[in-house]
């Protein structure tokens, strides 16, 4: 496995110093956000910036697992839709344009809310099927996140999404502390995920819902080598990729790069404690 950062915790830090700061904490890659508020948003980059930013991945020899494009997929408002449409098939020419060995996975969230799932079932299918169906065309996978609040926040309605669109760029961003928030053990939500999972997100809990809270690795006392060892034996061996929630991010005084160190610190010495090599 390799240990990965994702921008979505430097919105507004520029894409050079945020790429030599995670090079130079030891990072093994990026995921790169590039949603409307991001210094690396969608809009914001021209084709000489785009060029310009894959050769600075080239020459940090940093891999680029996955891009962040969270958008809706099941908004009624055709107006919204058609925004968010465009920036995740905006997100997926990127992918193709900046692939390394291959193509980084495009990650998103569903939308909707846990309650509305059986309402929107058809909606979801519908949506994400095209989604997949463009990203397919360019080699490029969707990797959808189950999300603590959202229509898809277990692991048995991500499966049963998985059983709906049946394409191989269709996989899952494996972000387990929503399922910890949710009360369920590594153990009993990973496994059954892990034939699905092509990348992951990484960040500690503080309590369950109703109440909990979102912390950066190292904040908490999350037994993270026994984390990296589920994963390990479930099979996975892609990037732990560590994201600063937007809990954190509104904390006065927030420093990115601080967070960025702590996190690498903690998963750094959780890897060695696994007995695990990068």
């Amino acid at each position: 496995m390799k240990l990965g950062y994702s921008t979505w915790g430097m919105p507004q830090v520029p894409i050079d110093e945020a790429l030599e700061s995670v090079r130079d904490l030891g990072y093994d890659g990026i995921e790169i956000t590039v949603l409307p508020h991001y210094t690396t948003a969608l809009a914001k980059m021209d084709g000489a910036e785009r060029l310009r930013i894959k050769k600075r991945l080239k020459e940090y020899r940093l891999a680029l697992p996955a891009l962040a494009s969270h958008s809706s997929v099941v908004l009624t408002d055709p107006e919204q839709h058609g925004a968010n449409w465009r920036q995740l098939t905006g997100a997926v020419d990127l992918a193709a344009e900046w692939a390394q060995e291959t193509p980084p996975a495009v990650n998103t969230t569903p939308g909707g809310g846990p309650d509305e799932f059986e309402r929107i079932k058809p909606l979801l299918v519908e949506r994400l099927g095209a989604l997949v169906d463009y990203a397919a065309r360019r080699g490029v996978t969707i990797a959808l996140e189950p999300h603590v609040g959202a229509s898809i926040d277990r692991p048995d309605r991500m499966l049963w999404l998985l059983g709906q669109v049946t394409s191989p760029f269709l996989k899952v961003n494996c972000d387990y502390s929503h399922f910890q928030a949710q009360g369920l053990s590594v153990e009993e939500s990973v496994p059954c995920l892990m034939p699905h999972i092509v990348h992951t997100h990484v960040k500690g809990v503080r309590g369950k819902l109703p109440q909990f809270e979102f912390l950066v690795p190292g904040e908490d006392d999350f037994d993270y080598p026994h984390y990296l060892r589920v994963m390990r034996q479930a099979g996975y061996d892609g990037f732990q990729t560590v994201e600063v929630s937007m809990m954190v991010q509104r904390r006065p005084g927030y420093d990115p790069h601080a967070c960025a160190k702590l996190a690498y610190e903690t998963l750094a010495a959780a890897f060695r404690a696994a007995g695990l090599n990068r």
